[in-house]
């Protein structure tokens, strides 16, 4: 299924999208697409009867804002210098155990969003992600096998970066990670059972119609099953947590100087197959 949020922000309400292509409200079943439902199996396999009824009412879509996929994140946690290629253009060694950091839920906006360059910003970066929805309760997984049972579904996920901020300022990247509008999310929840592989998708990144990032997920260092049981021995994960599972190569931190970091008034637009496609315009915060 593709579940999404639709309306002003603040104000969503939980949608799906039909193998048709249109959208269809879910209202009347459920009051939103959030931890609470994707744990909740008798519920999902309500909108999954509902859907297959051909029932729910339609949307009109025009015009309508696309919010973030998931409402009431609990955590968002990160994966840094998850790919061979990445980690390569960067000049980074490759790690041992995968690089852990957090952005915070408000940093979460919807696909499409306005993204805003930081006051006093100069290096900020682009990075399409993998991003990995969690659907049960997950602490100290032991398999691989386990650890993809404990996923609801994957989105597109866009972690903007202050490069700065991040590197040349002291202390931990979180200073470069958080800053507001720096997570756009979605348009879609798709759920695990529409993804049959997560090492198998093409992720694809453009800024002014130039391309700039085009990977594969079979590029990760720490593929996601890993990246899912290794962060469960340190943290609880819960149901409707984020994982960012990293950025293939392509950034502009490892492009030639003059390196071409983002401006107010570029436009970014990023796809994951299957997940859908994001689009957003930069502007002064």
């Amino acid at each position: 299924m593709k579940l999404l949020r639709v309306g002003t922000a603040g104000a969503e309400r939980p949608a799906l999208l039909d193998q048709d292509g249109t959208l269809r409200d879910l209202s009347g079943l459920v009051p939103d697409i959030d931890g609470a439902l994707l744990a909740d199996e008798a519920a999902l396999d309500r909108i999954r009867a509902a859907a297959a009824s051909g029932e729910l009412p339609v949307v009109d879509s025009t015009g309508l804002r696309t919010g973030p996929p998931v409402g009431r994140i609990g955590k968002i946690v990160c994966i840094g210098l998850n790919y061979h290629d990445h980690a390569r253009e960067t000049g980074a060694d490759i790690p041992g155990e995968p690089i852990i950091f957090f952005k915070a839920p408000d940093t979460v906006v919807g696909p499409d969003d306005t993204v805003l360059v930081p006051r006093k910003s100069v290096k900020t970066d682009w990075e399409v992600e993998l991003a990995v929805v969690i659907g049960r309760t997950a602490r100290y997984l032991d398999s691989a096998e386990e650890a993809l049972a404990h996923v609801a579904g994957y989105a597109v996920s866009h972690d903007v970066s202050e490069r700065e901020f991040q590197i040349e300022r002291g202390g931990q990247w979180d200073k470069g990670k958080n800053c507001e509008t720096f997570n756009p999310l979605g348009p879609w929840l798709v759920t695990a059972d529409e993804v049959p592989d997560p090492q198998a998708l093409s992720l694809k990144l453009s800024v002014n119609g130039e391309q700039k990032q085009n990977g594969t997920t079979a590029e990760q260092i720490f593929p996601v099953a890993e990246v899912v049981r290794y962060v469960s021995q340190f943290m609880t994960l819960y149901p409707g947590d984020v994982i960012n599972t990293g950025t293939p190569a392509g950034v502009a931190l490892g492009q030639p100087e003059p390196k071409p970091y983002l401006r107010a008034g570029d436009v970014v637009e990023l796809e994951i197959e299957g997940l859908g496609r994001q689009r957003q315009e930069l502007k002064n915060a």
